[in-house]
Order: structure tokens, then C-alpha cells, then sequence
């Protein structure tokens, strides 16, 4: 059957320098393991699946798959499918928010003309790393243990683990080695810069292969709650992330009565059908 498609760049101003989505935008009929099968198939990092919504509330529903695994929450994922929604012709309930339906439940997105930005699902943990995974941690980045400030879990949904370190240019210079230990690993860096925002690199090892993500909306969110509450950081503030890529990836965060809006520059930069 042939379905609505769209790719997306998000989190960046620059088009093809920041994260790529595929967006489905008709679902509706497929089941898990096809849509297992197309995001494994397209190489991308995540693909993402536009359903009617089971909350009257909702303006849309989807889903998230990177390869086999479904999340119930990621961050470039719902600012892609927002704006492909928006340019296919969906129209918001709320004309400045989009409200999305995901597993993690209803997400606001405000709309600011290319700049999309969401509030975060609630942190399910935040809590320091212990000791043990510290240690582990700063083997697989090659650095002594020392050399991290702080560790702590950065978990809205893909699970992320955080750690701060002195400076941009001391997450720029990390040489990781994933055969050090084996399992899976989703480790986000953080440095401040001085612009008062932070250098971020977003890693994932699995079985000792390591995958670096361009920009990373549920990484960045969840690492920014986690700084406003100990005054490490003050919004407004922009975070950069994929500089090791070539990529030009810029998260923007903003706080309104007490609410962080994580958001970035989107642009829809293939439209077309797919079988499926």
C-alpha cells in the first residue's frame, strides 16, 4: 500500500546538518512488526508511525521505532513528526500547540514558526550513578574516573546516563572504546561552553559496537532538567551537539512558570510515498 513519507532534519538551522526522521504519516493498518521491519530496513535512527489518536485530546497519535526497539518517548522523534504532520495539512486543535500522543502519554508542542519545542515527559529517573557504573563509564570514554563531575541517570523514556565533565573541549577530545563492556550503554557527555549551554555527545554501545547520535532531544531535555535544578545552568540556553560529526545540531531551552520547552529548527527535506 502505498503510504505518505517524509524526512525530516531536525535541530538544526542548517538543512542536512542535523537529525535525520522518517515519518509515516498514514499507519494506520500496520502492526509492530512491519513497522519493526521498515525502521530496520531504512537505516535511519528512528522512524516514527502517524496514528489517529485513542485521547480525544490528542491532535495525532504515533509511534517510535529505532530498528526493532519501540520507545515510548523521544525527543527529535516528536518534533519531526510534528512538523511532517504540520506540513502534510494537520491542523492543531490549539493553533500555537501541537498536542501528540505517544506511549508516554500527551506531549505539547509549541509551534514558533520553524522553531518546534516540546515539554518533557516527566524524568522516571534522575538519581546519581553509583559508584561501580561510574567506573565502568570512564573506561568506556578512556578517561579517569577524576575527570567526571557528576553522574546521574537522565531517563525520560530511552534511558539515557549523564555525565558532566570540565569543558566543551574535554568532550570533544573523548576517544571511546566499546569492547571494553559488552551489553548496552547509552551514555550522554555534557561540557559547559562558554556561552552558558554545554557540548553534548550522545553514545550508544551495544555488544561492543559504539553508534554516536547527531542530536538528541530526550538526552538534552532530560540532562537540562537535571542541571536548572542544581544551578548549574540558567535558561534561556542553547546546547550543541553532532560537532564531531560535521553536523551543526543547536537545542534550545526555555522556561515558562516553572516549565522547560526543549526545542530546535525542523525542515521537512523529502516528501513522497512509500510501499508499505
Amino acid at each position: 500500500m502505498r503510504r505518505r513519507f517524509m524526512q525530516v532534519d531536525v535541530f538544526s538551522q542548517d538543512p542536512y546538518k542535523g537529525n535525520p526522521l522518517g515519518v509515516v504519516l498514514d499507519g494506520d493498518g500496520l502492526d509492530a512488526a512491519q513497522m519493526r521491519d521498515y525502521s530496520s530496513w531504512s537505516n535511519l535512527s528512528e522512524v516514527t508511525f502517524v496514528l489517529p489518536p485513542s485521547d480525544g485530546r490528542a491532535d495525532f497519535r504515533f509511534r517510535i521505532f529505532a530498528g526493532q526497539q519501540e520507545f515510548p518517548f523521544a525527543g527529535h522523534p516528536i518534533l519531526g513528526t510534528v512538523r511532517a504532520w504540520l506540513a502534510s495539512g494537520g491542523s492543531p486543535q490549539n493553533p500555537a500547540e501541537v498536542l501528540a500522543e505517544c506511549q508516554a502519554g500527551l506531549v505539547p508542542v509549541r509551534v514558533q514558526g520553524d522553531l518546534l519545542s516540546f515539554q518533557s515527559p516527566a524524568l522516571l529517573r534522575s538519581e546519581a550513578l553509583d559508584a561501580a557504573q561510574v567506573r565502568q563509564i570512564s573506561e568506556l570514554l578512556g578517561i579517569d574516573s577524576a575527570a567526571i563531575a557528576a553522574a546521574f541517570w537522565a531517563d525520560n523514556g530511552p534511558g539515557w546516563r549523564a555525565v558532566l565533565l570540565d569543558s566543551a573541549d574535554a568532550v570533544l577530545a573523548l576517544a571511546p572504546d566499546a569492547s571494553l563492556h559488552h551489553g548496552v550503554w547509552k551514555i550522554g557527555v555534557l561540557g559547559p561552553l562558554a556561552s552558558g549551554g554545554f557540548e553534548v555527545r550522545a553514545l550508544n554501545f551495544a555488544d561492543g559496537v559504539l553508534r554516536e547520535d547527531p542530536v538528541t532531544g530526550s538526552l538534552n531535555a532530560a540532562a537540562a532538567e537535571w542541571l536548572l535544578a542544581r544551578q548549574l545552568a540558567e535558561a534561556p540556553f542553547c546546547n550543541r551537539q553532532g560537532t564531531v560529526l560535521g553536523r551543526r545540531g543547536r537545542v534550545e531551552f526555555q522556561q515558562d512558570h516553572g516549565v522547560l520547552w526543549t526545542g530546535g529548527a525542523t525542515h521537512v527535506l523529502i516528501d513522497g510515498h512509500i510501499d508499505l
